[in-house]
């Protein structure tokens, strides 16, 4: 019935409903860095935690030379964190929307992967967090601080961990993009085991451009996670075909 409705709806429908459902997503974004925003101190403080090394660097602490350079770094952690707080409300918007246009099995693994998705996006950024920052900007921080002193600028800091736990967190997606390719039919898992050789590589290529340094132990705590999770993607891969032959097999003994 879903199916039918979504179908008889004309073009300025579809306009209409996206645009619901992106004014939606707006606010509630909006709602949560405005919150965010009021708690922008501990935001920082928490994104300051992975760097042991400040204890080398006078004060403690980063430090800012522009007028304007605090606030708008605090701005952008705010949304930053507001973007990702709003995430689960947002792909809930997108799966209605998306929902009723799709067949019921299409549908249900729209349901299923867009939570999982998030969960291994926050697994990825955590482990960036946790496991990849600290020794990085350790590394930086006391790499030549017998010959010159450092001091970080905040925002130089804040863009460099934003963007680690970001890429951290799509890295981490690759097991559920090759299940999902696999489903589809794209790519099987014979297709990627074969170019098993040159995953690793482009691993320790991503590796060497994820991490801020050109240490290779730092970039190899990248690589690694990378080599595993491709291995992880084609066994995922393997499910994704036998789930497809089935549903093919299902829908042959239905005709």
């Amino acid at each position: 019935m879903a199916d039918n409705l979504r179908n008889s709806m004309n073009m300025g429908q579809h306009v209409g409903e996206l645009r619901k459902r992106l004014m939606w997503s707006a606010g509630f974004i909006f709602l949560t860095t405005a919150l965010a925003f009021v708690f922008h101190a501990q935001i920082l403080t928490l994104l300051m935690e992975p760097a042991q090394g400040f204890a080398n660097v006078p004060q403690g602490k980063p430090v800012y030379l522009d007028l304007t350079e605090f606030i708008g770094i605090a701005m952008k952690a705010s949304l930053t964190v507001g973007v990702a707080a709003s995430l689960p409300f947002v792909l809930f918007q997108l799966a209605l929307f998306l929902a009723p246009g799709l067949k019921p099995n299409e549908r249900r693994y729209l349901f299923v992967l867009l939570p999982v998705s998030l969960i291994v996006f926050v697994i990825g950024a955590a482990f960036g967090y946790r496991v990849v920052f600290p020794p990085a900007v350790n590394f930086l921080l006391s790499f030549g601080s017998e010959i010159a002193t450092p001091m970080p600028r905040i925002g130089t800091y804040v863009n460099l961990m934003l963007s680690l736990l970001f890429w951290m967190g799509i890295v981490f997606e690759l097991p559920i993009v090759l299940f999902f390719l696999a489903r589809i039919g794209i790519v099987g898992p014979e297709w990627l085991a074969k170019r098993r050789k040159y995953a690793v590589i482009i691993a320790f290529v991503l590796g060497a451009l994820i991490t801020p340094t050109f240490d290779p132990i730092n970039q190899t705590l990248v690589a690694v996670p990378i080599i595993i999770l491709y291995e992880a993607g084609i066994w995922l891969a393997k499910l994704g075909r036998s789930l497809r032959n089935r549903a093919a097999e299902s829908a042959d003994a239905a005709l």
